[in-house]
């Protein structure tokens, strides 16, 4: 009894790391800059607009051996 309560235990506490993984990536894109602009395929005019545009955090990605042992992305 107690292997299926850990095994649906881990399931669902799966599911809630991966739906707050989604809600904190969702969240990242709505508060991006790069969002708002008017001609996103226009290079920025100034300087300061590339820096404002490119200021928020990039995301990790796990190396090949991290990746291919199961790691995710983003």
């Amino acid at each position: 009894m107690y292997p299926i309560l850990r095994t649906l235990a881990h399931r669902v506490s799966e599911v809630v790391a991966e739906c707050h993984c989604a809600q904190r990536r969702l969240a990242e894109l709505q508060a991006s800059p790069e969002r708002y602009v008017i001609e996103p395929d226009r290079a920025p005019d100034f300087y300061q607009v590339f820096l404002l545009l490119t200021s928020r955090k990039l995301a990790h990605e796990p190396s090949a051996a991290q990746r291919s042992a199961g790691a995710v992305v983003g």
